[in-house]
This record gives structure tokens, C-alpha cells and sequence, in this order.
């Protein structure tokens, strides 16, 4: 593992702090908790730190961008929060069906808060949060960036006369537990584009698609050759063309990719 990867692991910053012990004192005020979990990196994608903060309060699971995730590993997670007895929904913000089925899901749960039902929207950076927020309200009303890091601060806004939202600050675990978690939330968004190469992000998800025969995708060499990021001199420019790879996985020119299925270990195998 490079230096720079390798530090991607101790990526925490004040903030981050701040906003998990804000939300920790919030949580006592909300009725509701939305997690939003990117749903081709269900495991590395879920912070421990916010599953316990959570606690036993009613949850609704968003396995946001599902529609860039393989269907049959999605639903396979399902049953597995299933098994848990916990709800998890497989969710395209661009989907009126699957916005009305959480907004239905909501008020099936605020029917038995007195009062106004607050909800608390929760996930690690770049987890579709705002974008999830966004669609359930039907306007933009959180900024979204496809880039990690851009809610700072705790936000309230109204989706009806008796359900409240609040969007929350992205919050990464402390310390991300391996190197295949590493560059599968770097693939995904979850950690700033500064803190990564991404020649070397592109390089271990090549590995990881040659190793389980998956076709389709290009290597790095050959994306760089047909998009035409070259240098002066005709030498390939693979560190652009390495983060525009990124962008356009992310934009599913790649097909429905899950990185992680619910029968391996956190380590792949």
C-alpha cells in the first residue's frame, strides 16, 4: 500500500468530531433515524460509531444509488438487515416509487410520535445523503456535490405538517479497517480526492475485476488510450484520466457494479 493510501486510514478531521458528538446529542430530540449506505459498499459503508449512536431508535436503511449496484447482491442485503430486524430499502433518488415508499414508511412510523415526527438523516461522507433528502422533499433544498465532505452543519427542513428531516455532516469511522475498504470508499466518494492516488484507486479495482472475471470494464491504459488523455509527446496521462475513470464508474458507464457481497468477510474472502 502507497504512503498516500495508507493515510487515508488515520482521515479524520475536527469537524468530523464536532458533527458526531453534535449528532449524538441531537439523537435524543429525533423520533426517526434515516441511515444512507451506498449500496455497492453496504459493510465498508456503514460507520460502527453511528450504528451505536442509532441505538434502538426506529431506522429506516436507504441502500442509496442502488441503481448503479448489482439488483440480486442488493436484495441479498436486504435479508440480511432482515435477519436483524432492521428495514433497509433499496433506493434511487431519481425513483418517484422508491421516494413515495420511504415518505410511506415514515409516516407509518410517525403515527405513533406525539407531536411532530423529527427525523434524523445519517451516513459517511458522499453516501447520497443530501441527495436522498433532496429527493424526498422534492427540491433542492441540502447542496449536493459528488464529492466527499460538503455538509458541514446540522439542517433542518420540513417534508410535511407532522415530519421533520435534518440533514447531518458525513461522518467517516476513525479509522478505515483495511486496505480493500480503502480504495472501494475511495472508488465510491467516500473520502476526498486529495487524501488518495487514484492512479492507484484505478490499479486495485482493476485487480479486483480481473480476479472475479467481471468484463466490460477497462483497464487503466485502455481508458486513458480511448478517451484521449495524453501528454505532450503522446505519453498517456494516467492521473487524469485515472480521476475521470473514477467520475465515470460513478456515473455507471461501467454497469451495475457491487464491490461487496453479504457472504464475504470484511477482507473479500
Amino acid at each position: 500500500m502507497s504512503e498516500k493510501l495508507d493515510r487515508v486510514v488515520q482521515w479524520y478531521p475536527g469537524h468530523m468530531v464536532k458533527a458526531m458528538r453534535k449528532i449524538g446529542e441531537r439523537l435524543a430530540l429525533v423520533d426517526i433515524a434515516i441511515e444512507v449506505i451506498d449500496a455497492r459498499v453496504v459493510r465498508s459503508g456503514a460507520n460502527p460509531d453511528i450504528d451505536r449512536i442509532i441505538a434502538r431508535k426506529p431506522r429506516i436503511i436507504l441502500l442509496s444509488r442502488a441503481d448503479l449496484a448489482e439488483p440480486q447482491v442488493t436484495n441479498s442485503w436486504v435479508d440480511r438487515y432482515r435477519e436483524r430486524d432492521l428495514l433497509a430499502i433499496p433506493f434511487d433518488a431519481r425513483s418517484r416509487r422508491d421516494c413515495t415508499r420511504v415518505r410511506d414508511e415514515m409516516e407509518r412510523i410517525a403515527e405513533s410520535v406525539r407531536g411532530t415526527a423529527r427525523t434524523m438523516i445519517v451516513g459517511i461522507p458522499n453516501s447520497g445523503k443530501s441527495t436522498a433528502l433532496n429527493a424526498l422533499l422534492g427540491r433542492a433544498a441540502a447542496k449536493v456535490q459528488n464529492r466527499a465532505g460538503i455538509t458541514r452543519q446540522l439542517q433542518w427542513f420540513r417534508l410535511a405538517a407532522d415530519v421533520e428531516l435534518m440533514d447531518t455532516p458525513g461522518i467517516l469511522m476513525p479509522k478505515i479497517p483495511n486496505a480493500r475498504a480503502q480504495w472501494q470508499l475511495a472508488l465510491c466518494g467516500g473520502v476526498p480526492v486529495e487524501r488518495y492516488d487514484p492512479e492507484e484507486i484505478v490499479g486495485r479495482f482493476s485487480a479486483w475485476i480481473e480476479e472475479r472475471g467481471i468484463g466490460g470494464v477497462p483497464d487503466l491504459e485502455g481508458f486513458a488510450s480511448a478517451r484521449g488523455f495524453a501528454r505532450r509527446g503522446g505519453e498517456l496521462d494516467l492521473h487524469n484520466a485515472a480521476r475521470s475513470f473514477i467520475s465515470r464508474f460513478n456515473e455507471g458507464d461501467f454497469g451495475r457494479i457491487s464491490l461487496e457481497r453479504p457472504d464475504e468477510s470484511s477482507d473479500g474472502t
